[in-house]
């Protein structure tokens, strides 16, 4: 993920001495990396909804030696009303909005938190695009299942309730995120948009079958090892594995990676930014 933390932190634009406000920080990975750019006068705000992930990130500022620049916010990015108004240089996130039901209330808070001239700078994954791209119907993570469609429906009923919260991922592209930011107020909007289409290995562990079995599509929901051994037979078990192994070793599969970068500024200073060719 460090490619997507220098881009999204190149696109704000830190100076030495400004605020940044990291929204849905996780563990830090933009916001530690803001640290050098604001120097010993600026200031990071790490704000996430888990007491957990905060936790880490204050951990992490200690043993580094960086405690006294950071700040630590506990909040939704719908419910920053901890934060003054007008009173933060930038804006990061990282696949934050698409986790969120009410995404035109985050620009909002975002557009209320800057100063005049504050810049936003975004990583969002597409997931919409993605399956305009890729027929999912019969596919998981991009494999073909097919054969085992009535294993993965047990599944599927079985967490049913978790995975509908994943609606918030496919109910938007990226020119859905340019009208609700100008519809917050910013001037200046700027998105890249980097679609890439390949083998089911894309977003990496290729061919590694204990690391994809023990992973989760998304925060969202159980990893899928959880999910099967709680949805399904011994026997049934046995067959799912039968199926899907050979072809996540063998990457034998399609899917398409959409990533959406975009910066706004709450005035029209597009003279921050080069301008195309």
């Amino acid at each position: 993920m460090r490619p997507v933390r220098d881009k999204v932190l190149a696109n704000a634009k830190l100076k030495i001495g400004e605020t940044l406000l990291d929204v849905g920080t996780g563990d830090g990975l933009i916001g530690f990396g803001a640290i050098e750019k604001v120097g010993a006068d600026g200031k990071v705000i790490f704000s996430d909804i888990s007491e957990k992930l905060l936790d880490v990130c204050k951990e992490c500022a200690t043993e580094t030696g960086v405690i006294d620049r950071c700040e630590f916010l506990k909040a939704n990015a719908i419910d920053l009303s901890a934060v003054e108004s007008e009173s933060i240089d930038a804006v990061t996130t990282r696949s934050v909005i698409i986790y969120v039901q009410e995404k035109q209330k985050v620009f909002e808070e975002f557009f209320r938190v800057l100063k005049k001239g504050g810049r936003v700078s975004m990583f969002e994954p597409i997931a919409k695009l993605g399956f305009e791209f890729i027929d999912k119907t019969n596919r998981y993570l991009g494999y073909d299942v097919l054969p085992i469609k009535d294993l993965l429906t047990k599944i599927y009923d079985l967490y049913k309730d978790q995975r509908d919260s994943q609606s918030t991922m496919g109910d938007f592209d990226e020119r859905d995120l340019v009208k609700m930011l100008e519809k917050a107020g910013f001037g200046f909007i700027h998105l890249e948009l980097d679609v890439t289409l390949g083998n089911a290995g894309l977003l990496g562990g290729e061919g590694m079958w204990e690391v994809f079995y023990n992973s989760s599509p998304n925060p969202l929901v159980p990893t899928l090892c959880t999910e099967v051994e709680t949805a399904l037979t011994p026997d049934e078990q046995e067959r799912f594995i039968a199926h899907l192994k050979p072809l996540v070793e063998t990457n034998t599969g399609r899917t398409a990676q959409c990533l959406a970068y975009i910066s706004a500024v709450k005035e029209d200073w597009s003279n921050l930014y080069p301008k195309a060719a």
